[in-house]
């Protein structure tokens, strides 16, 4: 049955007609003896840039094919409990001084590291943005912020993993001007109040509770998903499973998802985690701790 597609596979063996069949103690042995190159996910790093890794503001909004795998009712299973693991909430602040934000809704072109806007000013694209006196950064900063002075809004996010870094969402051809502006106000101690629409995201320990509860979540190497050893435990009986690819960095592990109500998916994930597999879940639990700050 190897010649089939996955679908056709898990289908044929949930109706008894796949090959022999390993008991869950017998899958939990074979998967415990995998050898696979796992890698511990790596801490989040400082970035100015919303885009870094970990982007767990996706799964407010994940798609309905964000996931793969044979079987529909399993993704969408799987997708409802993701989908509460981030809440989001929208906010009106009547004042925020500029010089309080320290990223950007974009990407460097170079991917490139800074630790704030102020080293990100000095690289030449936001060079180029000449600013010399005060006239030249009111007008580069109505460039970049529409209405500003009178009636400019800053549209802001944040995200409780990335602590109290405000990020600024404006348009991504005003990337270079608006952090040249915010690196003179710095410079010269100009305090300039804007209001703002902010944007917050923070995991909800109800949410992963929830998903701990019901899944395994573990993050699975590039090389698995070609791995004979473990695609041959994975379609075993046609367990239901899940795939998520969350992180946007090439190489990175996709999360495979397995219901621990269901006795051979419970038996490869424990096996999974036993031969070094990350639990995602912990990863997360980690990151709980940053989740409750925000500006007044």
């Amino acid at each position: 049955m190897s010649f089939l597609p996955p679908s056709l596979v898990a289908l044929a063996q949930r109706l008894g007609l796949g090959p022999g069949r390993h008991t869950p103690r017998q899958l939990l042995h074979k998967a415990r003896a995998l050898r696979l190159p796992f890698q511990p996910l790596p801490p989040v790093q400082e970035s100015i840039w919303w885009q870094a890794d970990p982007p767990l503001h996706r799964l407010v909004e994940l798609p309905r094919d964000a996931l793969s795998g044979p079987v529909q009712e399993d993704k969408a299973a799987a997708r409802t409990v993701l989908m509460r693991l981030v809440e989001r909430e929208q906010r009106s602040l009547d004042g925020i001084d500029l010089r309080q934000v320290d990223g950007l809704v974009g990407k460097d072109p170079q991917a490139a590291q800074y630790d704030g806007l102020e080293a990100y000013s000095a690289t030449p694209e936001c060079r180029a943005v000449r600013i010399i006196g005060y006239k030249d950064f009111v007008r580069t900063l109505g460039q970049a912020v529409a209405g500003f002075p009178e009636a400019g809004r800053l549209q802001l996010r944040q995200a409780g993993w990335r602590g109290e870094r405000l990020f600024w969402a404006g348009e991504p051809q005003q990337l270079a001007a608006f952090a040249a502006a915010v690196a003179y106000a710095r410079r010269r101690g100009l305090e300039v109040v804007q209001p703002a629409e902010l944007t917050r995201y923070r995991l909800s320990e109800s949410g992963l509770a929830g998903l701990r509860r019901r899944y395994h979540v573990l993050a699975m190497p590039a090389q698995a998903w070609s791995d004979p050893a473990f695609m041959g435990l994975l379609l075993d009986q046609g367990m239901p499973y899940a795939r998520l690819a969350l992180l946007r960095r090439s190489g990175a592990p996709e999360f495979l998802l397995l219901p621990r109500r269901h006795p051979a998916a419970n038996a490869l994930g424990e096996g999974l985690y036993q031969a070094g597999a990350p639990d995602v879940t912990g990863f997360l639990a980690g990151l709980l701790p940053a989740a409750d700050s925000a500006p007044g």
